[in-house]
């Protein structure tokens, strides 16, 4: 029987320089250089190691990737090694060039972060003018070669009531995907939560203007950060008198909400391994165990996988199998990832 707790993504920090100054950044990161960051041995080291377990897609991210001068060997020797390779960036350093490295090293999609429905709002949450043109700049480079990009916006209090407008902005730019996040309360994103995070309510109401959204558009529109999806799409299918369905409901009818740790994992510019890149938790370090035996034996994540653990009304949820709250916030509220969710307004029917 296939191992259900094998990682489906794998997001790898490369560096946590960056040229771009967002408020919400989960790495705090500066345009400076940092100490410690993996060289290309034990990178590659550590991909032979995620291959042997598993064929997760692979998520570049930082910090910006595109600082990292090494990035686009280290895409080529994990597509090699027959991963599915993405790339998480702000898109401002993509040029023709780029664009055509990004291609040849067989990255199979893009994501770009886009805050905002033009460069008045995207910018100052960016922190540097002209984010927003260069990114979208990017983006159209990445389609004349021929590279699927999607956009990541991140959902707050500043872009929540223009989020119509964003979704039809991906739409006409060529986007295969819009993945809307919700905002986390972790390293930058600290500073702003009391001020710019979506209250329990609007929080609920907003997943379920999603869910009627995602019946209405062809891109695939994922929430993300948001366990709660999971709940609301099986409380709407119920209404309509349906079972949830791939065909429907797209792969949130395949998966669950937080797949910290049981799915997905997270590996910092000097090698730790977190249960995701919210919850600023250490599992373990690829320089001193490999990936395949923190994977596999570390407490922490065995403990992510046990839903029996969660405490408070995620522990007597319903649907805690499919939902699980967002461990982050959880850590980031309670200091305890396994306890309740504090941005769910959901009262559980069993006690």
């Amino acid at each position: 029987m296939k191992d259900p707790n094998l990682p489906r993504l794998v997001f790898w920090e490369l560096t946590k320089k960056c040229n771009l100054a967002c408020a919400h950044c989960r790495a705090e990161a500066e345009d400076i250089d940092y100490s410690g960051e993996l060289g290309q041995n034990d990178i590659q080291r550590t991909i032979d190691d995620i291959a042997s377990l598993a064929d997760p897609i692979l998520v570049l991210t930082g910090g910006e990737p595109l600082y990292r001068k090494d990035v686009f060997k280290i895409a080529t020797y994990a597509n090699k090694k027959g991963l599915r390779v993405a790339l998480a960036t702000n898109g401002t350093l993509i040029d023709k060039k780029i664009a055509r490295k990004i291609k040849d090293a067989g990255i199979a999609r893009v994501s770009i972060s886009i805050d905002g429905k033009d460069a008045q709002s995207h910018d100052p949450f960016r922190g540097i003018p002209g984010s927003f043109d260069a990114a979208i700049r990017g983006s159209k480079l990445l389609m004349d070669e021929g590279v699927e990009f999607q956009f990541n916006t991140t959902i707050t209090k500043r872009n929540i009531d223009m989020v119509d407008d964003i979704l039809a902005l991906a739409e006409t730019s060529g986007a295969c995907a819009l993945h809307f996040f919700m905002l986390v309360p972790v390293g930058c994103g600290v500073e702003i939560a009391e001020t710019d995070m979506l209250s329990p309510e609007k929080y609920e109401e907003t997943l379920h203007w999603f869910y009627n959204r995602s019946k209405e558009t062809s891109l695939e529109f994922k929430a993300t950060c948001a366990p709660h999806y999971y709940r609301v799409i099986r409380e709407e299918a119920h209404k309509e008198n349906r079972k949830i369905n791939f065909e429907q409901d797209g792969m949130a009818a395949m998966t669950k909400g937080c797949l910290a740790g049981s799915g997905v994992c997270f590996i910092s510019h000097r090698g730790d391994i977190q249960p995701c890149g919210y919850l600023p938790l250490v599992a373990g370090n690829v320089l001193e165990k490999s990936f395949t035996d923190i994977w596999k034996d570390s407490d922490l994540f065995k403990s992510l996988r046990d839903v029996n653990q969660l405490k408070g009304k995620c522990g007597i949820c319903e649907y805690n199998r499919v939902c699980g709250g967002c461990r982050a916030r959880s850590y980031h509220a309670k200091d305890d990832y396994l306890e309740e969710e504090p941005f769910c307004i959901y009262q559980p029917k069993r006690n």
